[in-house]
């Protein structure tokens, strides 16, 4: 970056500085890298296990000591109504093996529960108090959908897609190529919202289901080194601009044991998503995607034949399309549904008929709705999640659908879960903020009134931690990004510190947060305990900002993210307890390539940094992200060739050390390789350290190493 280009960021510079007390007073712990890696729940809030209203009752129930127990609203104290050792009376009655704690249930009546047991489906009555065996979960069974009516489990096995009724196994599909892949929940890799591949109908008469052919997509060779010999465990990776797989949709019918599939038509080459039922179990509705992303047509079908009766309407983009969610039906309104839109620049809900006809624009403003509770029983209101207070916030609102009125029910601000009670008079707040670890309050959605259900205590009351602070940066637009620094425990401001910016930058993810610790998490605040100055940044392209503040960065990724970065970093040099001559970076993923792309951008600006696994050629990432945010490397060949970080392997000039797994499916390792060899190539020196084994990330007890190994690097290098 230019001198002149850094003294405009400089003068652009706008700071709004929102600080919350953090500091430690008389603490003395210290973190440790486990209590960073996730091994130590003593230093994470603790809730109500198994939270959950009780149906057709002001009641709720949760886990504790071993129990059940349930609580009125208007009561002071719960009530204890199921002990585990009831429960294990039962299941010896049954002849299943008894439990050491007590299972999570799931209510289906105000006196019956069931909860799974060594694979049983187990209906516990407790007006009889006696427990029956209601289904089966055979072994090996993968990608299970329990239908919530009748308890049958829709499964997957190897490729195929089985049925479980009443401990009976049903064959839905016998498929022999392996490359033909039915009901799994990785479809189109997980994007567009799609978390499963099985969809019950209403009623439970029907099971909608994607079938997958990946045959023209080439196998991937992942390394398993468990084995004697090494063997090789290949995924189908379609990479960008390469053959994608083809996915259509069938039905089956229970009754009469047949599948039909709705006529999707051509190109084969399209996303299938936001699957819903309608009410009535006639008709299915599905967001056909074109391969480009930039069309998307919301079809009906007639679920007996396939056939397309219409299609409701399109949306389309100069630059991407992504529907993420379902149709929202209205309880008492079968034939009107909610359809969540980016269309006007902001997540927003839309009020149609099951006819395509477009009702009213429900919710509006620069603010985005980030999720759907439910319903009032008339249909009058919507109950949602939303960032209107702040992009920082997840607040819970109430609107009226047809005049658009919108009533927050959330009284503390920070980031909220809701659970409504059946008629929605009441629901179950979670919360946490930056002032609270967790708070859990039960509230009228008329009146207002609350009460609190706990209030968790703050774990690390007795950690020695420093201050936390949040603010506002103008980039050279005017744009407010925000910030977030964690000091150093005992800080003094006449010393001068190394700093360790911590950065992500891509889409779906945002870093700072109205949440507990400010979304830091442990690991950032470990490292903060260690003498750094961790400081993060939310740039453009990062999530619930709009979709222009997350689109910029379209065909151009790691651009308009970069200069974002670099406007936190004059701010950091203009610090006076900055230690400009140490500033260190570090990122996983995207923030991988973010971390490594500031380095080869900015030679010399940066001491030492650490990348983990690094999208190091957008030619190598899969074609539903990938293809999303750039395009095909055929229709951008110039965007694709500045965003390489091989490309510009020969301006490295500063301490890097890149981490990969080794069985990573989602950054494959071709990208840290190929960079690695064009350092090589060029004659430039880095450190590389792998994770055998692992995936996309370090989970489980080997995190630790990681923490450790990040937290070496810095001490020895910044």
């Amino acid at each position: 970056m230019s001198k002149s280009l850094l003294l405009r960021f400089c003068l652009s510079i706008f700071l709004f500085i929102q600080v919350y007390p953090f500091q430690a007073t008389s603490q003395t712990a210290l973190l440790t890298p486990a209590d960073a890696a996730y091994q130590n729940p003593a230093v994470y809030a603790r809730g109500l296990q198994n939270l959950q209203w009780v149906p057709g009752e002001h009641t709720f129930s949760w886990i504790t000591k071993q129990s059940l127990v349930k609580q009125k609203y208007q009561a002071w104290k719960p009530d204890t109504i199921l002990r585990l050792d009831d429960i294990n009376a039962a299941l010896t009655k049954l002849s299943v093996k008894q439990s050491n704690r007590f299972p999570s249930i799931e209510w289906i009546s105000n006196h019956q529960l069931i909860f799974t047991r060594e694979s049983k489906i187990i209906c516990y009555d407790l007006l009889k108090k006696v427990a029956s065996i209601v289904n089966t979960i055979p072994e090996k069974a993968e990608n299970t959908d329990t239908e919530p009516l009748t308890k049958k489990v829709a499964f997957t096995r190897d490729n195929n897609l089985f049925l479980s009724a009443d401990g009976t196994e049903i064959a839905i599909t016998n498929e022999k190529n392996n490359d033909i892949v039915y009901g799994a929940n990785n479809v189109h890799r997980n994007e567009f919202g799609i978390e499963k591949g099985t969809f019950w109908s209403p009623k439970g008469n029907f099971l909608a289901f994607y079938r997958m052919d990946q045959t023209m997509v080439p196998d991937y060779p992942i390394v398993d080194i468990t084995t004697r010999i090494a063997t090789e465990k290949p995924v189908k990776y379609p990479m960008a601009g390469e053959n994608m797989h083809e996915v259509t949709l069938g039905i089956y019918n229970i009754s009469t044991n047949s599948t039909t599939y709705m006529k999707t038509g051509l190109p084969a080459a399209q996303y299938l998503t936001s699957v819903t039922w309608d009410p009535s179990e006639k008709f299915i509705y599905i967001g056909l995607l074109n391969r480009d992303q930039n069309h998307l047509r919301l079809n009906k079908y007639d679920a007996g034949t396939g056939e397309l009766v219409k299609t409701l309407f399109e949306e389309k983009s100069e630059k991407y399309v992504e529907p993420e969610n379902q149709l929202y039906f209205i309880n008492s309104k079968p034939d009107e549904f909610l359809w969540l839109s980016e269309r006007d620049g902001f997540n927003h809900l839309y009020h149609y008929t099951t006819d395509g006809k477009l009702i009213g624009q429900v919710t509006s403003g620069s603010w985005m709705v980030t999720g759907v509770a439910g319903f009032d029983p008339k249909g009058e209101q919507v109950f949602f999640l939303a960032t209107k207070e702040s992009p920082l916030q997840k607040n819970i609102y109430t609107a009226d659908i047809n005049k658009g009125t919108v009533r927050r029910l959330s009284a503390d601000h920070g980031t909220h879960a809701v659970k409504l009670s059946d008629d929605c008079k009441y629901f179950i707040d979670q919360y946490n903020n930056t002032d609270v670890p967790l708070k859990i309050m039960v509230t009228e959605v008329k009146s207002g009134k609350s009460k609190t259900l706990l209030e968790a205590a703050n774990p690390l009351s007795a950690y020695k931690l420093g201050e936390t602070t949040l603010f506002t940066l103008k980039n050279e637009e005017g744009t407010d990004l925000w910030c977030r620094m964690i000091k150093p425990a005992d800080f003094d401001p006449e010393k001068k510190y190394p700093v360790i910016v911590y950065v992500y930058g891509g889409p779906h993810l945002q870093l700072i947060t109205d949440s507990w610790l400010s979304g830091a998490g442990i690991y950032l605040n470990y490292l903060a305990q260690q003498g750094y100055i961790v400081f993060s940044l939310d740039n453009r392209g990062s999530a619930n900002r709009g979709f222009a503040f997350e689109s910029a960065i379209h065909r151009q990724c790691g651009t308009l993210e970069m200069k974002d970065q670099l406007t936190g970093i004059s701010f950091l040099k203009q610090q006076p307890f900055v230690d400009t001559t140490r500033i260190g970076v570090d990122g996983w993923s995207y923030g991988g390539f973010m971390t490594v792309n500031l380095l080869l951008e900015n030679p010399g600006l940066f001491k030492a940094a650490v990348a983990g696994g690094p999208v190091c050629d957008w030619k190598y990432y899969e074609v539903m992200y990938g293809e999303r945010y750039m395009d095909t490397p055929q229709t951008n060949e110039e965007g694709y060739k500045k965003a390489s970080l091989i490309e510009k392997a020969g301006n490295l000039k500063d301490r890097l050390m890149i981490i990969h797994c080794t069985s990573d499916p989602v950054v494959v390792w071709q990208n840290s390789l190929s960079f690695v060899q064009a350092c090589i190539e060029k004659g430039i020196l880095l450190d590389y350290f792998v994770y055998p084994g692992h995936d996309h990330n370090v989970s489980g007890p080997d995190r630790t190493h990681l923490i450790m190994k990040i937290e070496d690097y810095f001490k020895q290098n910044l």
